[in-house]
């Protein structure tokens, strides 16, 4: 019983120090942040899609899409940044409203990645994806 007692105590105590190091707990932060996804984002096989991305890209990550349709069109304010460079480095970006008004269209499309995957409906204005929303879950085709 006492052999049994201090090799569970060596091992108890290994395992701490291995669990505690910085090395350990930074390849574990490492892998967690390499396999979450943000919240606005899924997987197309090994490929995440996320918002501002093109509708060629998503094309080029999940494919064609189930269903395609132009909902319709929509005016969007676009600002034209000017940047002041203050030197040293150090630059700031400001938008004093000067810009103009764009009318975009707005597409949406459909992905069913089958009966055991979510279903998304991804909405793109002037060609960028700016929403992204799980339907539940698909149906064979």
């Amino acid at each position: 019983m006492l052999v049994h007692s201090v090799s569970t105590r060596r091992y108890d105590t290994a395992m701490r120090m291995i669990l505690h190091s910085p090395a350990c707990v930074a390849a574990f932060l490492l892998l967690l942040v390499l396999v979450t996804t943000p919240a606005h984002a899924f997987r197309c096989g090994n490929k995440i899609v996320t918002k501002d991305m093109h509708e060629m890209q998503v094309r080029r990550a999940c494919g064609a899409p189930t269903t395609m349709r132009n909902i319709g069109r929509t005016l969007r304010n676009i600002n034209i940044p000017i940047e002041s460079n203050y030197g040293g480095g150090w630059t700031a970006r400001h938008f004093p409203g000067y810009g103009f008004s764009q009318e975009v269209v707005i597409t949406e499309y459909i992905y069913n990645f089958g009966p055991r995957k979510l279903m998304r409906r991804l909405l793109f204005e002037g060609g960028v994806l700016v929403s992204v929303e799980t339907l539940g879950y698909g149906y064979r085709e």
